[in-house]
């Protein structure tokens, strides 16, 4: 199991995340406007999955904020926001920050957490996703991953973005 911590206090995730030069799980995330994002239609680019609990926090928000600004410089890329937000709240949040770079997903209709290893099955916030990153080649194949040890933090963006050279 994945081990990360909320606010000094170790949580257990269902599972382990795909190892680096594994083939990620294939999956099916619902958008903002309830359409499918699917690893199917982002075969052929490179991926970064940001994947938090919810974009209500401050922690997430700023996770969103910070990829969306990355993502406008990064190319044959697309940053796909993950969270068990429902896709209403996702794009509330989106358009009244000007998010326009990343790709919001909502996981209310998959298995992505269990899947990925990801949902909490402990602590205060068990059922949402645990922090992390997980980098796809154009192949789906993981070139990075990341659990953030401490799900009040935000992760290490130069290590995502640094699987990408």
């Amino acid at each position: 199991m994945a081990i990360t911590a909320f606010k000094g206090t170790p949580v257990q995730t269902i599972g382990e995340l795909p190892a680096v030069g594994a083939l990620a799980p294939e999956f099916a995330l619902t958008g903002t406007d309830l359409s499918d994002v699917t690893s199917e239609n982002l075969r052929g680019k490179r991926v970064v999955l940001n994947i938090f609990p919810s974009v209500d926090t401050g922690t997430c928000a700023a996770s969103v904020r910070r990829f969306n600004e990355l993502a406008a410089g990064l190319d044959n890329t697309t940053v796909v926001c993950v969270s068990a937000d429902l896709p209403f709240a996702l794009g509330r949040f989106c358009g009244a920050e000007g998010i326009e770079n990343v790709v919001p997903t909502s996981v209310f209709r998959s298995d992505f957490g269990a899947d990925f290893g990801l949902t909490q099955i402990e602590g205060p916030l068990r059922g949402l996703l645990a922090r992390a990153v997980i980098v796809l080649n154009e192949d789906g194949e993981v070139i990075h991953n990341e659990v953030v040890e401490e799900i009040t933090i935000e992760p290490n963006y130069d290590a995502a973005l640094a699987a990408l050279v």
